[in-house]
Formats: structure tokens, sequence, C-alpha cells
């Protein structure tokens, strides 16, 4: 896959009109405050870098996002956003307390981007992840959007360009103290985030404990 064009700057599920700031941590229940935590010590890939973002605040009473990309010396070859929301009475079209809202995407090869299935063969990608850890999830709902830009004009020298974006959200199934295990679903997330941005899969020991923020220095895109 070709690279990503720069930082996201759009949002999953709602993100586009998210409020700047997030709640204040100390007023958050203890069950979200934990969940948090498990998030900021997940062990990634070294080769995706992820820092906290503004996570929207009319989702749910409780949120907190992360933005990561895929790295590869100057440019990134995927970037997505990972949004956790919390709502202490429940949500009935959650079926749970807990609800993860993504959105990731990159640009592909032409030929890559002709393929009738690949949207499917991009969700798959997803529900594959959570299912490779053994992670216990429900009611997942999402798009697959695949667009091709052509250009014409004092533009017309520059190669077609196609892009994949899924968006998607899931509940993480609670255990114990109603704590969601956030640790793994951001794994599995950063497994995605790999798997669209066209690197192998982890070898053992291939990983780094994160300490968020986790922050480049300034860049050109």
């Amino acid at each position: 896959m070709a690279a990503a064009q720069g930082r996201l700057s759009d949002g999953a599920g709602g993100m586009d009109d998210a409020k700047e700031g997030d709640r204040d941590a100390d007023t958050a229940p203890l069950p979200f405050r934990a969940a948090v935590d498990a998030l900021r010590s997940a062990r990634l890939r070294p080769q995706i870098e992820i820092e906290p973002t503004r996570a929207p605040q009319r989702l749910a009473p409780f949120a907190y996002a992360l933005e990561a990309a895929v790295v590869d010396g100057e440019e990134d070859l995927a970037d997505g956003r990972l949004v956790l929301l919390h709502d202490p009475a429940g949500h009935d079209a959650w079926q749970g307390s807990f609800r993860l809202v993504t959105l990731v995407r990159a640009e592909l090869e032409p030929e890559m981007a002709a393929d009738p299935l690949l949207p499917d063969v991009c969700w798959s990608w997803l529900t594959g992840a959570l299912e490779a850890r053994g992670l216990s999830y429900g009611e997942a709902s999402g798009t697959v959007t695949r667009a091709s830009s052509h250009y014409f004009g004092g533009m017309s020298e520059r190669p077609a360009a196609s892009q994949i974006e899924i968006r998607a959200s899931w509940t993480p199934r609670e255990g114990l103290g109603g704590v969601p295990d956030t640790a793994s679903h951001l794994a599995s997330w950063c497994d995605l985030l790999a798997q669209i941005a066209g690197l192998p899969p982890a070898a053992p020991g291939d990983a780094s404990v994160v300490t968020l923020p986790q922050r480049r220095g300034p860049q050109s895109r």
C-alpha cells in the first residue's frame, strides 16, 4: 500500500463534531479510569506511533481518544483514531456500558483498489484482528469505503490515487469490576492498522512499551 495522506483530521461515528478537551479524569467512574489506564500501558509494535487526541464529548458521558500512524521513515503508511466511550447507565444500542469507535485509512495500490472483494476483506481484517487475540465483543457495525481520485487540467500529470477507509464500532465485553480488556482491544486495533499498511505480522517480542504521549518531532507531510 502507498502512503496515507498525512495525519487524521476527520473522525468516525460523529467524531467530526467533537468538542475540544477531555472530561476531567478525576470525575470519571473507576471502571472508565481503569480502562483508560490499560490503554496507556498497552504494549504495541514499535512501527506504530500513538498519542492521545481530543475526544468527542457528545457521544457518551465519558470518552478517551487515541490517534496513531504506521510510520516508515518520513512516510505514514496508514493512520487512524480509536475512541473509548463509556456510559455508566448502559446503552441499549451498545448492549453494554463501553463502546469502541474507530476510523482507519490508507492509500491503496491501483491493482488492489480494483479488487471487488476488497471491502469484505478489509472488514474481515477488523473482525479477524479481534478474534485472533481471543477477544469477546458484540454489536459490531461499520462501513468500508473505497474512493478514487483522478486529476485533470493543470493536475493531469498526477497519477490516480485510491484510498480505503474503515469506520467501525463494537462493544468490548466487560470483565472483572466491569472493566473491558482495553489493552488487548488496542493491540488488535494496531494489528488492523499494520495489516492495512501492508506490514507483515509482528514477530515474537517485536513490541515496545508505549508511554503516552509518544510524539515525533516536526515533519513535513
